[in-house]
């Protein structure tokens, strides 16, 4: 029987990792509940916090071109973004939270750096503080999963 060569990533890295947090302040109050939970799970998987850098932008716009700074630098071998873009009553929130996607995922693509997108695009407040710590879990965490497991595949190739 053939065995197909599979990578998969591992949520422990056998060493240290530089991972760049970028965060929105911008709706702080959910996204310093994502901050916590990110650099908590990351420090759970081994990343040490000298590993670890926060970097401060005023909101999800801003995080595209922060990114590709971090990126094209080559000090981190993932980024991950948190932020918290919520629905109002004016077409803002699409503008938004698509500019950012867009953003985000071309720095990746154009880079090869992992960028893990953890920027709730919610339509209430109550939805986004389910998704930054309460019955919904962490999005914050659940990036700082994505990052990890991303840092190893792609070591792994």
């Amino acid at each position: 029987m053939n065995v197909v060569n599979t990578i998969e990533g591992q949520l422990i890295l056998e060493k240290s990792a530089k991972i760049a947090v970028i965060c929105g302040r911008f709706n702080s109050l959910i996204v310093n509940q994502l901050e916590i939970g990110c650099v908590d799970m990351l420090q759970r998987h081994g990343i040490q916090e000298d590993d670890l850098t926060i970097i401060r932008v005023p909101g999800a716009f801003e995080m595209p071109v922060v990114a590709r700074k971090i990126a094209n630098h080559g000090e981190f071998e993932a980024i991950i973004a948190l932020g918290a873009v919520i629905r109002g009553d004016t077409p803002h929130f699409e503008h938004v939270a698509g500019a950012c996607s867009r953003g985000l995922s071309s720095v990746a693509t154009d880079t090869g750096v992992p960028v893990i997108f953890g920027v709730l695009t919610v339509d209430s407040i109550e939805q986004a503080i389910e998704r930054a710590g309460t019955k919904a879990g962490n999005k914050g965490a659940d990036s700082a999963v994505a990052g990890i497991e991303m840092i190893s595949v792609i070591r792994q190739l």
